[in-house]
């Protein structure tokens, strides 16, 4: 068993609201996040003037990607860091020594040391929600229903989202815009082999990490 999000980039606005309430319910300290938004562009279209309306623009949440490889697990001289059973990546505070080996091989930044706690921290998926059916806070929390949590060994069929007005969860691909599977991109894996994927269609995927 797998658990990932997948996140429709046309559909997110940059609202911040996944990062802001991710801060509010996992008490995340000031200073650091469990879910970046970066803003990519406004960049010219290939062929175009270069000026309004021929650009682009989108908002990529970045985030833990919970890999299948991970090698925050592999330098961990503690085994604070580990792969839970529904295969999200977790953070054991009692055995974490704060020697941040996980921070400096995490490919894309996601980590930071708590330095009241003396320990590493990050994105747990809302583990506390997913024990008790709930959804992730910025998946329930996502204004513009952008995105979805399922596992991708049981294919997109298996995404939902949020609850509409009359209280039935919303599955993605009776929710979302038509996608080819040419519009589904990851952030760069370097044999860590990240969980997540974002959907993006018509723009150029500029999804790596610096």
């Amino acid at each position: 068993m797998a658990t990932a999000i997948i996140t429709d980039l046309n559909r997110c606005v940059g609202c911040l609201a996944c990062a802001t309430a991710c801060k509010g319910v996992n008490n995340v300290p000031i200073g650091n996040y469990w879910n970046k938004v970066v803003r990519v562009g406004p960049n010219p279209i290939p062929g175009g003037s270069g000026d309004y309306p021929d650009v682009y623009m989108y908002f990529l949440p970045i985030s833990c990607q919970h890999c299948e490889n991970p090698e925050c697990v592999k330098v961990c001289p503690t085994e604070a860091s580990h792969v839970a059973e529904d295969g999200s990546i977790q953070v054991d505070k009692d055995k974490c020594i704060g020697c941040q080996f996980c921070v400096m091989a995490c490919p894309y930044g996601v980590r930071y040391l708590n330095e009241e706690e003396k320990v590493v921290e990050k994105c747990t998926l809302c583990e506390q929600k997913l024990l008790q059916g709930e959804l992730p806070q910025c998946v329930s929390q996502c204004g513009g229903n952008a995105r979805w949590i399922g596992d991708p060994d049981q294919g997109f069929e298996s995404f939902v989202g949020s609850y509409d007005p009359e209280g039935n969860q919303r599955r993605m691909l009776e929710f979302l815009e038509p996608f080819e599977e040419g519009d589904v991109y990851k952030l760069p894996d370097v044999g860590n082999h990240p969980a997540y994927s974002y959907i993006l269609r018509g723009q150029k995927w500029e999804g790596g990490i610096a």
